[in-house]
This record gives structure tokens, sequence and C-alpha cells, in this order.
């Protein structure tokens, strides 16, 4: 198949690509690299700050568009799936649904449908919009809220969602916000991570010295995405027991640099809203890193995954993070078997070949209900 992958977030498309070239498909990887992230693309479509970036951006598209026709597949990370204004991507979309074959939308964050399902129906006990039947009033959400509200983004969401040939929830939280409203065309297949090859498996024993603690805090995000919470209860451990808890923290840093800051880790504090564990945690966990976040029961059912537990689940309140932190803390025992763990757990859901094998298959089933 010849597949185009547009847009990033938190490495998908690029590990995707690389899972689909494998199994000897022609991919194309068209992003911005997820902002100072800076992932790995084919193609750059960065846009450079102010009007005059938007405009040199806009031209960059319109010339590119000709090389983008002919694919069997056009995937897009999410309606905004450009840094255009929404206005803008209705007809580019428009271009891309009428040269090519068959088009994927991608539920894997932001967008109208989260931001609308879990500030009205409500189907998660929580989320980055909503605790239990209240609304979350930070300030994240309520912008949240009035971008994709009643705007050309919800017009543009709305459009892609209806037109488009199939939807790929990424985790459990956006597959039960799209699932019931686009029951035939919704999908979930779990995020690719490349599973580290480690020499030697992590230690059968917990070693003498601090655990070492790492959280990674987006710029502007803290509150919505609760590290604001995790980091105080991290700091006030650490405080607590400063010759038993050591605390990394990295703040806006390109992938490379996080990976980096990363490493040595014994757990690292990620989405306290979630009910399963994203890009940035599975990239952890593939290196033995315990995720202390979100593990709901939710999450290893999708997954049909009765054995391997390894998420250290944490509701989301302050005195739920600071009691599991001290667990593990003054419970030193369970690190070994929780890091053996979560390598397993990535290696059995989330490994890029075994993913890309599930998007090869859900592309081959669109390909051939059109044939018919």
């Amino acid at each position: 198949m010849k597949i185009l992958l547009i847009g990033e977030y938190s490495n998908v498309h690029n590990t995707l690509a690389k899972g689909l070239r494998e199994l000897g498909h022609s991919v194309t990887v068209v992003s911005n690299g997820d902002f100072w992230k800076d992932y790995p693309r084919d193609i750059d479509v960065s846009r450079k700050p102010g009007k005059l970036g938007g405009i040199r951006l806009l031209c960059k598209v319109w010339r590119l568009l000709p090389s983008l026709r002919g694919f069997d597949i056009v995937q897009l990370i999410n309606p905004m799936f450009l840094e255009l204004r929404a206005e803008r991507l209705f007809a580019v979309y428009r271009y891309l649904r009428k040269h090519n074959g068959r088009l994927v939308l991608c539920a894997f964050g932001m967008d109208y449908y989260w931001v609308d399902v879990c500030s009205t129906r409500m189907p998660l006990r929580y989320s980055d919009f909503n605790i239990g039947n209240k609304l979350r009033s930070n300030k994240e959400a309520t912008e949240a809220r009035r971008d994709w509200a009643g705007t050309a983004k919800e017009r543009l969401n709305r459009l892609i969602a209806a037109d488009c040939d199939g939807i790929v929830a990424g985790l459990y939280e956006y597959w039960v916000c799209y699932e019931p409203l686009f029951p035939s065309k919704t999908v979930f297949i779990p995020f690719p991570v490349q599973v580290q090859e480690y020499r030697e498996r992590p230690a059968d024993t917990a070693s003498a010295e601090k655990v070492h603690l790492f959280i990674g805090i987006s710029r502007n995000r803290s509150e919505y995405k609760g590290t604001d919470v995790m980091l105080a209860a991290a700091q006030a451990l650490r405080s607590k027991y400063p010759d038993k808890v050591d605390l990394k923290i990295a703040e806006g840093v390109p992938f490379s640099q996080y990976v980096k800051m990363m490493s040595g880790a014994d757990a690292i504090l990620d989405q306290l809203y979630s009910y399963t564990p994203s890009m940035n945690p599975l990239e952890a966990m593939a290196r033995g890193i315990i995720c202390v976040g979100g593990g709901e029961p939710e999450n290893y059912e999708i997954l049909g995954e009765r054995e391997l537990h390894p998420i250290i689940n944490v509701l989301p309140t302050y005195e739920s993070c600071l009691e599991e932190l001290e667990r593990l803390v003054l419970h030193r025992d369970m690190i070994p078997s929780l890091r053996r763990q979560s390598v397993e757990y990535v290696a059995k859901h989330h490994d890029y070949r075994k993913v890309a094998r599930k998007y090869e298959a859900f592309y081959a089933g669109l390909l051939a209900d059109r044939a018919e």
C-alpha cells in the first residue's frame, strides 16, 4: 500500500511509519514534528511565528498538494492536521479526499468530540473536562471548550468524522467518545512504541539508592493534565524522605533530550486525569520505567489483559498521588516486578510491528470495501 500520514502526536505517526515500512508498504510522513518535540518526518510543514509564518505555510501547503495525490490511505492525526486555521483546512481536506483512496481520522487527543462528550454526556468518571458530574473550570479546559464549541474547528471535525472512511482511537478514553457516535467506522488500535532491546532484563532486586522519580511538564498544560498536582505530591514526598527520593523534572524539551533525562528513572509521573498511559509513559515503560498515572480497569479490559497490571493507578487527587508514591518508596520490593511487567506489557500490546499489522488489516479492510 501507498500510505500518507499527516500530522504528528507524540511520535505516533513516525513510529507507525517504521512498522508499516517493515511490512513492505510505502509510507510518507508529513508533519511539523509536534512542535518543540521535533519528531522525525519526511516532509516538514512546521510554521514560523506570526501572521507571515501562516502565509508562508499556506503557500507551501498549496505547492505541496499535487505531490499528495494517489495514495491508497491518507491518515490525519487530528481534524487540525496542519498549523493553519480551520477555515483553511476545509479546502485542503476536500483536495486530499478527492485525489486519494481511503481517508482515516485519528482520535488521539484534543478535538471537538473529546471536548463535547466529556463536557456533556460524561461517560468517564473523570477526564480532562470533568470530575464526576462536575465540569472542570481550569483555564485550559475552559479555553478548549471555547475553542472547539460553535467554531470552525467544530464544523471541520464534524465534517471529517462524518465523511471519512474510518476512525482510529488510540486510547480507551477516545474510543468511548467516538464509538457510540460512529460505531460502524470506529476501531481501537493501541499506540505504537519501539520496544527497546535490553541486553539484560531489569534487576530482580531494588537498588539501595533512592527511588528516582521523573516528571515531564508540558508548556501551558500543567494544570489541565494534572502534572501540577503530581509534581506537588512528588516534591512533598522528597521533602519528607530526602534520603530516599530523587526527583527530575523535564519541561518543554525536544524528545531526544526528554529520553536522556528520563534515563535511570524508576517511575514516571504522567497524566493525572487519564484512564490509560499515553505515548510518553509507554515510551518510559518500554525502558523498564514504572508508570504512575492512568491504569484504570477499562484500560486493561479494552486490551484484553488479565495478568500484566504494571501501572500504579492514581485517582485525580493530591492525596491519591502522595499515597501511591509513598507506598512505592516504602515498599521498594515492588519495583523489580513492576519494571519487568512494564516492559512485557508494552511488548505485548504496543510493539510497533504488532500495531502496524493491526493498521495494515484495518486499511486492507477499508480498501476491500471500496472495491466491492
